[in-house]
């Protein structure tokens, strides 16, 4: 097993070659939290995210031969581009084998870093096993994103400088998808403070290492936002970690993602990807449904990483303001008359909502011929502005009702 000693001389190792990331209180998360949140901002690390450590941790631990001949890495995300990163820097040959349907972006920027990218296999595992078969045929150095003693130490050393700054937090939330990350900093965190509590974080659809450590069968999705921990099975080495020293896992959904991903873009001006969020996640899902088990305490969340797809971010941005009732769409039925529309739009610019799209719609409706159906889409202040909006609209005689869901 990992000590703590071994966490330590990774990080005496990394010094100078990856960030120490600011740890930061957040007072306005605290304030909507009712806790004392504290945040570890590795989507500032160069290849925005932690993943860089335990690479750089296992690959300084190679002989000169093994250094010679090169290493491998099976990952479509952010531990190629850890690998392939500091490979470039060590002046160490990298071969990283990504499924075919990686995005081009991800494949370019793992190229980027003098990496020799290898697409193969539709899925995950069919490129895992090409991996290993390249390894076993060329001689070269498995770095593998998890199940490693080396990669688990590096990635330990994030919960040595969370608690260097703030050593009496009482909760870590971390996530996990094979669970390297949370094998390292649990180690590190019951060395240093038996009493800290562990709280691990899967999505839903991604729920494996739940489900090893609890012995419950789950449904699984094919896909999720938090891309970084959708891993189907865990490792061995983290497994036996993670039931000795997480007290508890918690699963979160999608739409709680989502929403932690714009609270954080919008509050800290941070951007993370979905794994990054899902610790926040967790604790904004833990407040809705009133079970308050963060309430007061002192609470240290990682954000694993920054790598996400911009027009995705557009999508949650907006998404984000629907929620909010800063973006709403209503529906008003009109005569299809001369002036009808025109009159409706005054009414509701009269209110001093921003209308940016309007639908009209007269095949695809139940109204009588004659009338037509017509969807706004509006910038709004908030949900009272919506109502007044709608009361407005009704007071003139329209059929106006709110259709954002």
């Amino acid at each position: 097993m990992i000590d703590l000693s071994a966490i330590q001389a990774a990080h005496q190792r990394l010094q100078g070659q990856v960030l120490n990331t600011p740890f930061t209180h957040s007072r306005t998360l605290s304030d909507m939290l009712g806790a004392e949140i504290w945040l570890k901002f590795e989507n500032l690390q160069f290849t925005a995210s932690f993943k860089e450590r335990g690479a750089l941790n296992r690959m300084l631990n190679l002989s000169d031969a093994e250094r010679a001949s090169g290493v491998i890495a099976v990952s479509a995300g952010n531990h190629a581009q850890g690998v392939a990163y500091h490979a470039q820097r060590m002046g160490v040959p990298a071969v990283i084998v990504m499924p075919r349907f990686t995005p081009t972006v991800k494949v370019a920027n793992t190229r980027r870093f003098g990496a020799e990218v290898v697409l193969a296999g539709e899925s995950f595992d069919d490129a895992k096993a090409h991996g290993y078969e390249l390894a076993r045929t060329r001689g070269l150095v498995m770095i593998h994103p998890y199940d490693d003693a080396d990669v688990i130490a590096g990635q330990g050393t994030i919960a040595l400088e969370m608690l260097a700054t703030q050593p009496r937090l009482d909760s870590l939330v971390v996530a996990i998808g094979g669970g390297g990350l949370i094998s390292g900093m649990a180690i590190v965190a019951k060395a240093l403070n038996p009493d800290i509590e562990i709280v691990g974080v899967q999505t839903e659809r991604f729920p494996s290492m739940y489900e090893a450590t609890q012995n419950v069968s789950l449904p699984h999705g094919a896909y999720t936002i938090a891309e970084g921990i959708a891993v189907r099975s865990p490792g061995e080495i983290t497994r036996e970690i993670v039931s000795r020293y997480v007290d508890r896992i918690e699963l979160c959904s999608e739409s709680d993602i989502e929403h932690a991903i714009v609270v954080l873009l919008e509050i800290e001006k941070t951007v993370v990807e979905g794994a990054g969020a899902a610790g926040l996640a967790a604790l904004l899902r833990d407040q809705a449904q009133g079970s308050k088990r963060f309430q007061g305490k002192r609470v240290g969340l990682v954000l694993t990483g920054g790598n996400i797809d911009p027009l995705m971010l557009g999508e949650l941005i907006e998404r984000g303001m629907v929620r909010a009732g800063r973006l709403a769409r209503i529906r008003v039925d009109l005569r299809d008359l001369p002036g009808a529309l025109a009159h409706a739009t005054t009414i509701i610019a009269d209110a001093h909502a921003n209308i940016t799209e309007v639908h009209h719609q007269r095949a695809f409706t139940s109204l009588p011929v004659r009338n037509v159906e017509v969807d706004f889409v509006m910038q709004t202040r908030g949900p009272e502005h919506i109502a007044e909006v709608i009361e407005r609209l009704n007071a003139a005689g329209f059929a106006a009702s709110n259709h954002d869901h």
